[in-house]
This record gives structure tokens, C-alpha cells and sequence, in this order.
């Protein structure tokens, strides 16, 4: 009778929990679906596709039965899916660049980040955006936002910012995979050069590939392995956040709560860069994870989307654009400036 009544506890159990958050849960399922078919069929990034169809569900976020599945997708399912993204990193890719463009790479994001911080103050606004947008433009685009912005402390703009940065980040991504090989072929870059610069420069990764290969497949390899360099500064930025920051309160928490020493995610991610690293992740397994990953990423963004309304992220203001342009511009010139330097051009 135990064992029966055990199992008949177990299944009601997860009946509950199906119920809880299963209707939200296929609904940002369903619109990431919707994101990446209008992605495939229209050639729309899809992330920015997820941003949109989810700000226009906005109102399965306010109250019903998806309300708690959504609050998981924006914040475990979005984490699952930065903490996969380690599968793509490996010390093989930190060797194949050399020293001396990887130390253009690292100093790029930290100047980046720095001149975000300065940026905000002359223009009026908070440090929470200018860490948020600056890492974002620095790393790699809407991944680094979603990751940032689950150890920046909390307030009442911490999801306006969010989806105002994923969105900004996400266009200027998409302009600077049509404007950027113009500008290399203006300046007469080689593959190898047109390479570096797209990799150090454009946000998002898909952009990256597609700006690289439209010049040729070795600015569009060179392209993509300079770019996941960038991606392998994710966690060590995301950790060093997040240890600077965690004794800084948040709105809704309890008192003498902190956040942990290190999100679990920066573990997961540098856990699976190092099995990566060492040869112990199967070419398939990979190949599932990162898939995983993506649909994670699409759904969590929705879920981002559907909790925070359009009038709230129109709220945010000219000044803020300025600062995530002044950030993409910032970025871009310190790693011409770089290249130069290193004999890239």
C-alpha cells in the first residue's frame, strides 16, 4: 500500500507541476516556433523576431493560468540556455587566433565596458543600464544581455532595460552585417582583416556568420572564430559582475538574502568549455546541446518579451539609444585602431 500510495503522490505531484507551468511553458514553445519560421521564410534574425511576438503576447504575462510558466521560461529556461553555449568554446579555438588578437579581443570588451560606464554618467543614466548595454555590445549581443542581466541587481526597470537592450543590440546587429563589409572594402581589408574586424565588432553571432561568408568562406570562418572568442569572455565578465555586485540589494528580496558567490549557469557554462576542451563532449552531443541552446535562448527571450509592455520600453528614452550607438561605434573603432596596430590591415 506504500508503494501505491508513493507512485499516486509522485503523479499527482507532477500533475500539479504540469499544471502550474505547462500552459506557459508551450506558449513561449509555440511563438519561438512562430520566431524561428519567420526567420527562416523572411530572413529576419530570429531573436529579434522572439523579442517582437513576445512583447505582443504581453497580456499572457499579467494574470492566467501562463503566468508562472512564462516566469520560468524568462529565467531558468533563458539560463539553460547561456550555460549550453560553453559546449561551443574549447582552448583549441583560444590557440588557433594568436596572443596578439586575443589580447585586442579582451581589451576591446573591457574598454568597451569602461566607456560604457563613462558614457552613461555624461548622458544621466544608471550604471545597471550602461553594465548591461556595454556588456551586451562588448560580448555578444542578446546571449551577454539575458546572462548580465540575471546578476545585475534587481529594480523596477531591470526588464524594460532588458528587452530595450536585446532589441537594440539585435538592429544594430543586423545593420552592421549590411554596412560592415562596405566599410571593409572601403578600407580595402583582407579576408583574414575583414574577418577579425566582423568577429571583434558585430553583436550577435548569426550576423557575425552572415556578414563574414557574404565576403568570402575565410572572412567568414576567421569571422565566426574571432566572434566565439568573444562568447568564451562571457562567463569570466558574467562572474566578475556578479562578485562585484551581490552585495548590492534588490527590489522584492528578503533581507540578508545575497545572491550565490556564482551563478550556477557561469559554473554549468565553464564546466562544459572545460569537457569541451579536453575532447570528453561527442560531436553529436554537441551538436544536440547547442540546438537545445538556441531553442532556449528563442523561448526565454519570448518570455522576456511577453512580461514587459512596449509603452514601458518606448519610456526608456533618446539618451539611452545614444549610449548603445555610442557603444557600437566605440567598439568598432578601438578594434580598427587595434588592427592597425597589429599589422591587420
Amino acid at each position: 500500500m506504500d508503494a501505491i500510495s508513493k507512485t499516486e503522490r509522485r503523479k499527482q505531484s507532477l500533475s500539479a507541476v504540469l499544471s502550474t507551468y505547462g500552459p506557459g511553458l508551450l506558449v513561449t514553445a509555440a511563438v519561438a516556433m512562430a520566431a524561428q519560421f519567420l526567420s527562416e521564410h523572411y530572413g529576419a534574425p530570429a531573436m529579434l523576431m522572439a523579442l517582437l511576438l513576445g512583447i505582443a503576447f504581453h497580456f499572457l504575462a499579467e494574470e492566467g493560468r501562463c503566468v508562472a510558466g512564462i516566469e520560468l521560461s524568462a529565467k531558468l529556461v533563458l539560463r539553460i540556455g547561456v550555460a549550453l553555449l560553453g559546449m561551443r568554446i574549447s582552448v583549441e579555438l583560444l590557440i588557433g587566433l594568436g596572443a596578439g588578437t586575443i589580447l585586442l579581443l579582451v581589451s576591446a570588451i573591457v574598454a568597451t565596458i569602461l566607456f560604457g560606464l563613462l558614457a552613461a554618467r555624461l548622458l544621466g543614466r544608471g550604471w545597471r543600464l550602461a553594465l548591461l548595454t556595454s556588456g551586451a555590445v562588448a560580448i555578444c549581443g542578446a546571449s551577454a544581455a539575458m546572462a548580465i542581466a540575471a546578476v545585475l541587481p534587481r529594480n523596477e526597470f531591470s526588464e524594460r532595460n532588458l528587452i530595450f537592450t536585446v532589441l537594440s543590440v539585435t538592429v544594430l546587429s543586423t545593420l552592421a552585417m549590411i554596412g560592415y563589409p562596405i566599410v571593409a572594402e572601403y578600407l580595402g581589408l583582407d579576408a583574414q582583416a575583414t574577418g577579425i574586424f566582423f568577429g571583434g565588432t558585430i553583436h550577435d553571432v548569426a550576423q557575425v556568420v552572415g556578414a563574414g561568408f557574404s565576403v568570402s568562406p575565410e572572412a567568414g570562418e576567421t569571422a565566426t572564430l574571432v566572434k566565439l572568442i568573444r562568447v568564451t569572455m562571457l562567463a569570466p565578465v558574467v562572474l566578475i559582475f556578479s562578485l562585484v555586485l551581490r552585495s548590492v540589494p534588490q527590489e522584492g528580496a528578503s533581507i540578508g538574502k545575497r545572491a550565490p558567490l556564482v551563478p550556477g549557469f557561469v559554473l554549468a557554462f565553464l564546466a562544459l568549455a572545460g569537457f569541451n576542451s579536453a575532447g570528453l563532449v561527442p560531436a553529436l552531443a554537441s551538436e544536440v546541446g547547442m540546438e537545445i541552446s538556441r531553442w532556449a535562448l528563442l523561448a526565454g527571450i519570448v518570455a522576456v518579451g511577453m512580461k514587459t509592455s512596449l509603452r514601458r520600453v518606448l519610456e526608456v528614452g533618446g539618451d539611452a539609444v545614444a549610449l548603445v550607438v555610442a557603444e557600437t561605434l566605440f567598439i568598432a573603432v578601438f578594434i580598427l585602431a587595434g588592427m592597425y596596430y597589429l599589422g591587420h590591415s
